[in-house]
């Protein structure tokens, strides 16, 4: 919003204009398919489905005949180990000719889907869980493919909103005299409920496309939950769906410490209800909105009873360009007892969910090494006036509060997820108590204090931009 001497004020959405393209495919398990997600579960395998789960592609170009941005918005969980994503990332990325920095594969984060995973011969349900990974590549391409042939001259414009379906989960425990802090609903907690509603139409001003960015797990659905489900996005999609005939997509937040207030459970009406709250906080944004490809201009001042400000509709060309920039920070690893040592840990352990905490460490140690850091990737968008930026770990929300602090001229989605899934990213404080997200993290303290640091360069390099800058590569 323009406001100085020279000039009128005026109003307007952080916008792309260019070509996009959006497809989607199911990509829902068969019952029997190795499910499970949470230690204390009793059960191995999925017996029902409660709704689809869905893989979405959103293409952005320049033009026809420019190199695509490739976004995938999957409804799953996460994945088990690095190894296993960069196999499938390099697939996809050697079938459509894409740099890395060019493709970006978001988990919705469900916790009622199939882990992402290797053959396991000691788990049931695993040949069932391969050949869905198989159909996951191949529908990935699938769809990617589809989206670039229904390409279109498209509009992507962005609005700020509110929706309180998110809360503090780091509640201290109530029933110890202790510093052990709790997953859970904390009521004294502050949650950041910002909430980013994205608008892709075509040149007939018609929506195709609604992304949703917002930070909340998706853990409604717990251990008693024998279902496959999308969690609360399900019903976030279809309910969007239902009101704008469009597709709706959904990019996870920095959500390391926020959740639903209520969760934990086997209902799916809760699941659902918390689904269409959040449809709803995205379709009000929607609505707030002013038309794609103008303006919100001051005119002039009409002397009635009042002197009335009188602000019309002006055309305006949104910005088009497009870049992506992969970088990496250097960040802090815990000094863990080695792969081998967790397993023998493992399989001593007469506990089933502390032996299946140890599995999931056992995995991300194999991943990462034994070194003392770990060089974690950071990928940033440039859509027009709006910056995307995020990385594999679950970073608290602490990062995109920060990142909206020190730049609050730019429009910023945050995500967490993208491109793989590691570990939690916590505050320097939370190091001194006894917390899952420290527990089961790999990085040591300051890992999300760099991290934020880094993120910031990037930000700063894509809004201020200038000719003789280089793209950055490593910060």
């Amino acid at each position: 919003m323009s406001n100085s001497a020279t000039e009128h004020p005026s109003f307007s959405h952080a916008a792309w204009a260019g070509y996009a393209g959006i497809a989607s495919a199911d990509i829902t398990p068969p019952i029997g398919v190795y499910s499970r997600c949470w230690g204390a579960a009793e059960h191995d395998v999925a017996e029902s489905i409660h709704r689809p789960l869905t893989i979405t592609a959103l293409t952005l170009r320049a033009d026809h005949d420019s190199s695509p941005l490739v976004y995938i918005d999957a409804d799953l969980g996460w994945w088990q180990t690095l190894e296993t994503f960069q196999e499938f990332q390099a697939n996809v990325l050697n079938e459509f000719s894409l740099a890395p920095e060019d493709f970006l594969f978001g988990l919705t984060h469900t916790h009622a889907s199939p882990p992402l995973a290797k053959l396991d011969p000691g788990l049931p349900g695993q040949a069932v869980q391969q050949r869905w990974l198989e159909r996951i590549l191949f529908e990935t391409i699938e769809v990617i493919r589809a989206a670039l042939d229904l390409s279109f001259a498209a509009t992507l414009d962005w609005r700020i909103g509110q929706c309180n379906l998110a809360t503090n989960r780091d509640l201290t425990d109530p029933s110890a005299n202790t510093d052990r802090i709790l997953c859970g609903f904390n009521p004294q907690g502050n949650a950041d409920n910002t909430l980013l509603v994205g608008r892709l139409t075509d040149i007939a001003g018609t929506i195709r496309g609604v992304i949703v960015n917002y930070a909340c797990h998706p853990t409604t659905l717990a251990w008693e939950n024998r279902a496959i489900s999308p969690d609360y996005i399900g019903a976030m999609r279809e309910t969007i769906t239902q009101q704008t005939g469009a597709a709706a997509l959904f990019m996870q937040g920095a959500s390391g410490d926020l959740a639903p207030r209520y969760q934990y459970v086997a209902d799916t009406e809760t699941v659902d209800r918390h689904g269409r709250q959040l449809a709803y906080a995205a379709l009000a944004t929607l609505e707030n909105m002013e038309p794609a490809g103008v303006s919100l201009d001051y005119q002039r001042v009409v002397e009635s009873g009042a002197p009335l400000a009188v602000w019309r509709h002006a055309p305006k060309s949104p910005n088009t360009q497009l870049r992506a920039l992969q970088a990496s920070v250097e960040v802090p690893l815990k000094d863990w007892p080695s792969a081998a040592e967790l397993e023998r840990q493992r399989i001593a352990c007469p506990d089933r969910a502390i032996a299946e905490r140890l599995r999931r460490k056992r995995d991300i140690r194999l991943a990462l090494g034994d070194d003392e850091t770990y060089t974690l990737p950071i990928w940033a968008w440039k859509l027009g006036d709006a910056i995307l930026i995020g990385s594999m770990a679950e970073s608290y929300s602490d990062m995109q509060v920060e990142l909206r602090r020190r730049f609050p001229a730019e429009t910023i989605i945050c995500m967490n997820l993208v491109n793989g899934s590691i570990g939690y990213l916590t505050p320097a404080p939370l190091y001194h108590h006894d917390i899952y997200p420290v527990m089961q993290s790999p990085f040591d303290l300051g890992a999300l204090e760099l991290t934020i640091e880094a993120m910031s360069q990037l930000v700063q390099r894509l809004a201020s931009p200038t000719e003789s800058s280089p793209l950055l590569q490593n910060v």
